[in-house]
C-alpha cells in the first residue's frame, strides 16, 4: 500500500504485490542475470543501477526482482520532481527501521539534488546492509555519478542497446527488416511493457515526426536535464550559449539529423555507384514474376539521379549548417551521445602497416536512423526532377536507394553486434584496400589469423558479391598485415550454403543471433570452435 507516513510514493504490501504479478509472463532482458545477481550477494556499500533511453525494459526489469523476492521485504519507490534528497534519507531511515532490505527507486534522476548527494545511498543505506536499486531515464545523470558520487560504489546495468539476438527473442521475431525499422525500442502490442506511453501509437519509430519525439524527449531532454542539474548547471562547457538561448535540444537534434544525413550522401555516393546496382538490374531482368519483372534501371540515367540526388544533399547540408553549431558544441554533444549508449565509434582500418584507422560512427538504434533517413529519400522523391518521372520510375528508385539505405544497415548492425561480442578477444573492423573494401574483418592477434566478410542485403547467390573475398590482388596484402585469411564468408538473408571455391553464405539474421554462443566459445579459445560454430548455421 501507498503509505502515508512516508514524504515519497512508497509501494508496499499487497499493492506492491499486484505491481510486481502484472509482468511475470514477460520474457526478460539479458542483463536482468545482472540485477539477480546483485540482489543476492553478500556485498555492502555498493548499490545497482539501471540506466538506459526510455521504452527499454527498465521498470519492468524492477517488477521482475520484486517478484522473485520475499515481497515483504521489499519497497518501490517512485520519485517525483517535487520529492528531494532529504525526503529521500527520510523514508529510508524509516524503512530501514521497519525491516526493509530491497529497496527499488524508480526515476531517481527527477531529483534535482540526486547527482551531487547520491553517495548518500551507498555510504549510509548500502552500508547498513539494504539492497537499494536505482534506475531513470537520465542516463548522462548516472554516468557522472559514477565518475563522482558513486565512484567504485555501484553495479552499472545499461538497458539502451538491444541487440537483434535480444529483440528476436523478446519480440518472437527473425525479421532483421524489421529490426532496422523499429530496433531500439520494445514495442507495444508485443511486450505490454507498465508505461502506459508504450500503449500510443508513438511508441515505434514509425515516422519521422515520432522519431524526432523521442529524440526530443528520450535524449535532448536527458543530456539537458542532466547538465542542468549537475554541479548546480556549471558543467555546460561549450554548450552554456546554447541553454542560455534555450537551442540547446534543436542543437542536439540537428547533430543527430546531420550524423543521419551525411550517412544517407555516403550511402548514395559510395553504394549507388557499385556493382551492386548491375547486379541488381540483372536480377531484375531475369526475375520469374512477370509482376516484379523490368529492365527500368537500364534506362535510367544514374550518374544524373546520383548527381541530382547528392546536389539536393549538399543544398540540404548547407542550410543545416547556418545554425551557429561549432566544433566545441558537435564534440561534446557527441562525447554524450557515447555516454548514453547510442554511438558507437568502429574503426575503418587499411592495408597500409601501421597506419592510423579512421572510424564511422554507429548508432545503436537502427530505428531512429532508418526512420530519419527513410523520411530524407522521401523528400528527395518530391524533389521536381524526379516527380516529372512515372510514377513506377519514381517508386523503382526510390526502392532502391532504400534498399541501400537497409544494406549499409545491415553492414553496421553486423559489425556493431560482432564488435561487441568479440571484441574482448579480437579486432573486429571494416577494411579498405586499394581496389575496394571488406565489409568485416575479425582479427586474431594471438594466432595473427583473420575471417573475412562480405555484408548483402539480398537472397541472391551472385559470385560478384564476393569477388574480393577471392581475389588474390586483394587478399594479398591482407594477409600480409592481418595474417592468413582462415575463412571467406557472405552474409545475406537467403539460405545457409558454400560454394565450390570454399566462400561459405550465411543468413545474417542467424549469423547475429548465434553471436553470443560463438563468443561463449571463443572465450574458452580454440580457432577449431569458431569454425564449428559458422558451420553449425
Amino acid at each position: 500500500m501507498i503509505n502515508s507516513e512516508y514524504k515519497t510514493s512508497v509501494v508496499i504490501g499487497d499493492e506492491l504485490n499486484a505491481f510486481a504479478a502484472g509482468v511475470k509472463k514477460f520474457e526478460k532482458r539479458d542483463c536482468f542475470g545482472k540485477l539477480l545477481s546483485y540482489l543476492k550477494s553478500e556485498a555492502n556499500d555498493r548499490i545497482c543501477i539501471i540506466y538506459g533511453l526510455r521504452r527499454t525494459g527498465k521498470t519492468t526489469m524492477l517488477r521482475q526482482a520484486i517478484g522473485e523476492l520475499p515481497i515483504n521485504e521489499c519497497v518501490y519507490l517512485k520519485a517525483k520532481v517535487s520529492d528531494t534528497m532529504a525526503d529521500m534519507n527520510s523514508d529510508l531511515k524509516l524503512l530501514h527501521k521497519n525491516g526493509f532490505k530491497y529497496v527499488f527507486i524508480d526515476e531517481v534522476t527527477l531529483l534535482e539534488d540526486f547527482i551531487d548527494s547520491a553517495a548518500l545511498f551507498s555510504d549510509i543505506f548500502a552500508a547498513q546492509g539494504m539492497k537499494i536499486v536505482l534506475s531513470g531515464t537520465d542516463s548522462l545523470g548516472f554516468w557522472m555519478t559514477l565518475n563522482q558520487e558513486l565512484y567504485d560504489r555501484a553495479a552499472m546495468i545499461h538497458t539502451t542497446f538491444i541487440p537483434f539476438y535480444e529483440h528476436s527473442r523478446l519480440l518472437k521475431t527473425n525479421d532483421l527488416d524489421e529490426y532496422i525499422r523499429y530496433g531500439g525500442t520494445l514495442r507495444a502490442g508485443e511486450t505490454d511493457f507498465d508505461d502506459q506511453e508504450l500503449f500510443s501509437d508513438e511508441v515505434s519509430f514509425r515516422d519521422d515526426e515520432s522519431t524526432r519525439r523521442y529524440i526530443d524527449t528520450a535524449i535532448c531532454r536527458n543530456i539537458q536535464n542532466s547538465l542542468a542539474f549537475y554541479e548546480n548547471g556549471t558543467h555546460f562547457r561549450h554548450l552554456y550559449s546554447l541553454y542560455n538561448a534555450g537551442e540547446l535540444t534543436s542543437a542536439i537534434n540537428r547533430i543527430i539529423e546531420d550524423m543521419n544525413h551525411s550517412f544517407v550522401a555516403e550511402v548514395l555516393n559510395m553504394k549507388f555507384r557499385s556493382h551492386d546496382l548491375g547486379v541488381s538490374a540483372a536480377n531484375l531482368r531475369k526475375e520469374k514474376d512477370p509482376e516484379q519483372r523490368t529492365d527500368i534501371l537500364d534506362h535510367i540515367d544514374i550518374a544524373a539521379v546520383t548527381s541530382r540526388l547528392m546536389e539536393i544533399l549538399d543544398i540540404r547540408d548547407k542550410e543545416n549548417r547556418s545554425v551557429g553549431i561549432t566544433n566545441e558544441h558537435t564534440a561534446e554533444i557527441k562525447e554524450y551521445l557515447k555516454a548514453l549508449d547510442l554511438i558507437v565509434d568502429i574503426p575503418i582500418e587499411t592495408t597500409i602497416p601501421n597506419a592510423r584507422p579512421v572510424y564511422r560512427t554507429l548508432f545503436t538504434q537502427p530505428g531512429m536512423r532508418f526512420c530519419q533517413a527513410q523520411a530524407l529519400v522521401h523528400s528527395l522523391m518530391k524533389d521536381e526532377v524526379f516527380s516529372s518521372a512515372s510514377e513506377r520510375e519514381k517508386k523503382i528508385v526510390s526502392d532502391r536507394i532504400l534498399d541501400e539505405v537497409r544494406g549499409r544497415m545491415t553492414e553496421d548492425i553486423v559489425l556493431l553486434e560482432t564488435s561487441k561480442q568479440l571484441g574482448r578477444k579480437f579486432r573486429v573492423f571494416k577494411l579498405q584496400t586499394a581496389r575496394g573494401e571488406f565489409d568485416m574483418v575479425i582479427y586474431d592477434p594471438e594466432k595473427n589469423d583473420c575471417r573475412v566478410f562480405e555484408v548483402k542485403h539480398s537472397k541472391q547467390v551472385v559470385s560478384e558479391q564476393y569477388r574480393h573475398l577471392v581475389d588474390e590482388e586483394e587478399c594479398r596484402p591482407v594477409e600480409a598485415r592481418f595474417g592468413k585469411i582462415t575463412d571467406r564468408t557472405v552474409l545475406y538473408n537467403g539460405d545457409n550454403t558454400e560454394e565450390d571455391n570454399g566462400v561459405k553464405y550465411i543468413n545474417t539474421g542467424e549469423y547475429l543471433k548465434k553471436l553470443p554462443e560463438i563468443a561463449q566459445e571463443l572465450s574458452q579459445s580454440t580457432e577449431q570452435n569458431f569454425g564449428m560454430n559458422m558451420n553449425m548455421m
